[in-house]
């Protein structure tokens, strides 16, 4: 199987591939297969080198996402083992920095914040609940955990965009970064889509809104980015037959 980048990357992986994620910079691919393995790829114009195959896993690895660039070289990875693996390159290479089962079911999603709110982990499991992983920087890690997020189990998550709807036109009521509501949407098996926010008071994570559009299994959201227009948008899909 072959992931089209401006120009046809040969994956080598082994058996089917899941996801294919461009780094901040679109100058580095990571893709993950059932074949157990997460492998990056240097982009350069029409030139393509695999430098690394990272294997953690003992299941499909099914989702990657790449932090932000200022909190360092940073990977995460979810497969059907239960496990979320956070990798980290440095100059001898890819290592594994943390690994974390926080999970009694196959992990489907996972995706990490807006850097403005922080080094955070979403990720969504078929047990229902939703974990979100995050550090300081200072090497621990927490993790707090939305149980019961959806019946049957989670699919997806996107986090919301650190801008607030119509900052562009007011640049005064921008917050400060300690100040930023944070918030991500979900979808699961039990037909719904979910906007979550987590309190400035506990930081627990409440529902904020629950979007009754679907028919069946929402397979994929994802929050747009906000420019600091007047208004959020979210994409959902579904495996409905319309």
């Amino acid at each position: 199987m072959q992931v089209s980048v401006m120009s046809s990357i040969d994956t080598t992986h082994e058996d089917m591939i899941h996801d294919a994620q461009m780094d901040y910079y679109g100058r580095k691919l990571a893709t993950c297969s059932s074949d157990r393995s997460v492998r990056v790829f240097e982009v350069n114009g029409n030139t393509q080198t695999h430098v690394a195959t990272l294997r953690g896993h003992d299941g499909p690895v099914w989702q990657v996402s790449w932090a932000h660039p200022m909190f360092g070289g940073l990977l995460a990875s979810c497969s059907y083992d239960r496990k979320v693996i956070i990798w980290k390159e440095n100059s001898n290479g890819w290592m594994k920095l943390q690994e974390f089962i926080n999970h009694d079911s196959s992990v489907n999603s996972l995706c990490w914040a807006p850097e403005a709110y922080g080094l955070m982990l979403a990720c969504g499991s078929s047990d229902g609940s939703v974990s979100i992983i995050s550090s300081e920087g200072d090497g621990h890690w927490q993790v707090k955990k939305i149980n019961n997020a959806h019946t049957i189990g989670c699919n997806a998550v996107s986090w919301a965009p650190s801008t607030h709807p119509g900052s562009l036109f007011n640049i005064a009521d921008e917050p400060k970064r300690g100040e930023i509501e944070k918030r991500l949407v979900t979808g699961g098996c039990d037909n719904l889509v979910k906007i979550w926010k987590m309190s400035a008071t506990d930081g627990q994570w409440e529902e904020e809104e629950k979007l009754e559009a679907h028919s069946d299994w929402v397979c994929d959201v994802a929050w747009a980015p906000n420019i600091g227009l007047p208004t959020s948008k979210i994409a959902s899909c579904s495996q409905e037959m319309l």
